[in-house]
């Protein structure tokens, strides 16, 4: 996900509506932390005691919203799914709490939402997008056993490799004028200049990122992305567009996928900044992998390859429940 094209969509979102569609029961849930406890959102719709999804956003730091294309699709499957804020993210509550924003502290939170909501092995889906997918990789290794089946969605098991795949082969769609710009302006520590977006957004954003000219973004994703929480952001991601240099540059977990016996749905797009022949492989890893390929999608397959975003995971749930 990311984090300094915000500045420059948060007029546009601000011309549009800040409330997430209408329907659905939304329940505030206390979270423990070591700096104390905290409440976290979530918003169910639907009701299906086999079929309960919970969504792990991307950012860090964004928030729910841009699943609201969701609404389009699982309903109709009488698919009971959940919204849901991680710590730190705009519907939620945002403590100035830099020890709070460490993978360990994440997972347990998404555990003590599951218990909130009374999900379990009998019907408890997890779908992580981006950085909510090392979120739901992370989950599974610690408490599978309290998973029917887990989506992975656009990112790769590890960030060394996403960086590998950045350096030789994104970089290498962008004009070498261009991208020589855009790393000066890195090296500078520049992020705020106005013309780092005016670059990255038509030759990185608009290719892999979302496939829609900018000012067509859809309204639930200029929300999401206008909110990100840069406190968080930063840290874990590091301020580069172009790959990862925060806390979470070293991860990587291919070795341990082994270990995830659960029924696992592994999401990749073609015009992904993550790489499609990697995300085979992790289904491949996997005990019980399945592969989905968006072919026209990016980043954001459940916005610009919807129809088969939300097919293939409609087909994995309805497959195993």
């Amino acid at each position: 996900m990311k984090s300094w094209f915000a500045l420059l969509i948060a007029t546009l979102a601000l011309l549009t509506s800040n409330t997430t569609l209408a329907g659905g029961d939304v329940k505030m849930i206390p979270v423990q932390t070591p700096k104390g406890t905290f409440e976290v959102y979530t918003r169910k719709v639907g009701d299906n005691p086999k079929i309960k999804l919970l969504l792990l956003h991307g950012g860090p730091g964004a928030t729910h919203e841009y699943f609201e294309i969701l609404d389009q699709y699982l309903p109709a499957q009488d698919i009971e799914y959940y919204y849901y804020d991680q710590l730190g993210s705009a519907f939620s509550d945002q403590p100035d709490e830099p020890a709070l924003w460490e993978i360990p502290r994440f997972v347990d939170e998404v555990e003590q939402v599951r218990q909130a909501l009374g999900l379990n092995k009998d019907n408890f889906f997890l779908l992580g997008h981006s950085w909510g997918g090392i979120l739901a990789i992370e989950y599974a290794l610690q408490h599978q056993q309290h998973l029917k089946g887990l989506i992975i969605s656009n990112m790769m098991a590890s960030v060394p490799e996403y960086n590998r795949y950045a350096d030789q082969v994104l970089k290498t769609t962008i004009d070498p004028a261009v991208l020589a710009e855009l790393q000066a302006i890195e090296a500078a520590g520049d992020f705020a200049n106005p013309r780092y977006m005016e670059l990255l957004v038509p030759n990185h954003y608009e290719k892999h990122v979302l496939r829609m000219l900018a000012e067509q973004w859809p309204d639930a994703v200029n929300r999401a992305f206008s909110k990100i929480n840069n406190s968080i952001y930063i840290p874990l991601q590091g301020p580069s567009e172009l790959g990862a240099s925060g806390k979470l540059e070293n991860w990587q977990r291919f070795e341990e996928l082994k270990t995830i016996t659960v029924p696992t749905l592994v999401i990749a797009a073609t015009h992904d900044t993550m790489e499609p022949a990697y995300m085979e492989s992790m289904a491949s890893a996997l005990p019980n992998g399945e592969y989905l390929l968006c072919p026209n999608g990016s980043h954001m397959a459940m916005w610009d390859d919807a129809d088969n975003y939300a097919g293939g995971l409609i087909a994995f749930l309805q497959k195993h429940k």
